[in-house]
């Protein structure tokens, strides 16, 4: 089967061209990511594969029908960016690859943490200047603490058992209890409970219309002060205006975010020649307590073995007439 990979990396062409040896597959790599614009690109192919800062609206999945595409192959867990019923209307399977490593993002969670929480970037641009002071150095021990756990998934409850080590108390929030989260201790609640009684809270959460802005102001209004907030999950999870509010009046004591709800103009690319016209961005780099980071959570080795792996054993079991990881 010959597929159009958009979007593509060379560091996943790498891993890639790996799994397929020893398949059928006929891989096309393109830089561009799929918009209307692109989507010709991928003339002649049957599959096509996708990252989330694709475009996967009506009007897209249209022009891929219309030149033959069969199937839509994500290498990712979420699909919020695909319109399900555009593609069902049309015929057009998607998959997607549910969980590649929930490890790499779990941990990844917990490193922000700790970079928050000692200031450890602030130090290491500090010594580099030869400034070995350490006013407004003060960090907090992570031990003891309350944390909010916000989806309890794969990566939420690798992400809670990393942190029971720290001897926290969890508290999580799920509409499906997860019993390995229970045995480690995890005390599932309300919302409002973690909003109110956390001093870190962590999203691991899909993005659905019931989780879009699950932080907001009503949300932010009851929380602790200087509570530690953490995203890893989708950009729209928090209410971006909300935050940066937060941020200005302290109720937020530090943020660290790996994705944003405005991303895809930004994210994946190189500016570092060029002005950031989005203002809400400028803001948040304005902050000194907060870390943002390019939506690399996911970006192991390991994870990224995983996602090509997975990817084309969807396309396998499909060029077979089978399902596999259908959305």
């Amino acid at each position: 089967m010959k597929v159009g990979i958009y979007s593509a990396k060379q560091y996943e062409q790498v891993f890639f061209e790996k799994a397929a040896v020893g398949l059928s597959h006929e891989l096309k790599f393109m830089t561009s990511g799929l918009t209307k614009g692109t989507a010709a690109l991928s003339k002649g192919c049957s599959a096509i594969c996708c990252f989330v800062t694709d475009q996967l609206n009506a009007d897209v999945i249209k022009l891929l029908n219309g030149q033959g595409i069969r199937l839509i192959a994500l290498r990712s867990a979420g699909y919020d960016h695909v319109d399900l019923q555009a593609a069902k209307a049309v015929g057009l399977t998607v998959v997607r690859v549910p969980a590649y490593s929930p490890h790499a993002i779990a941990e990844f969670a917990v490193g922000l943490i700790l970079v928050l929480s000692r200031k450890i970037t602030r130090a290491h641009d500090r010594v580099r200047l030869h400034n070995f002071s350490l006013e407004g150095q003060l960090g907090f021990n992570i031990q003891g603490k309350t944390v909010g756990i916000i989806g309890t998934g794969n990566i939420g409850t690798i992400f809670s058992k990393i942190m029971s080590g720290f001897d926290c108390r969890i508290l999580a929030y799920d509409p499906k209890p997860n019993d390995a989260c229970k045995k480690i201790g995890v005390t599932y609640t309300t919302l409002q409970e973690i909003f109110q009684h956390s001093d870190i809270i962590s999203l691991h959460c899909l993005l659905n219309d019931e989780t879009q802005h699950i932080i907001n102001r009503d949300a932010l209004a009851i929380m602790n002060s200087g509570v530690m907030l953490i995203n890893t999950g989708r950009g729209a999870l928090i209410d971006t205006p909300a935050v940066i509010e937060s941020l200005k009046d302290g109720k937020i004591g530090a943020l660290g975010i790996d994705v944003y709800e405005n991303e895809t103009p930004l994210f994946f690319k190189d500016y570092s020649d060029d002005i950031v016209l989005d203002d809400q961005f400028v803001r948040l780099q304005a902050f000194p307590n907060i870390i943002i980071t390019g939506h690399q959570a996911y970006l192991s080795e390991e994870a990224l073995k995983s996602i090509a792996d997975t990817t084309l054993e969807n396309i396998t079991a499909f060029e077979k007439g089978t399902s596999k990881n259908l959305v």
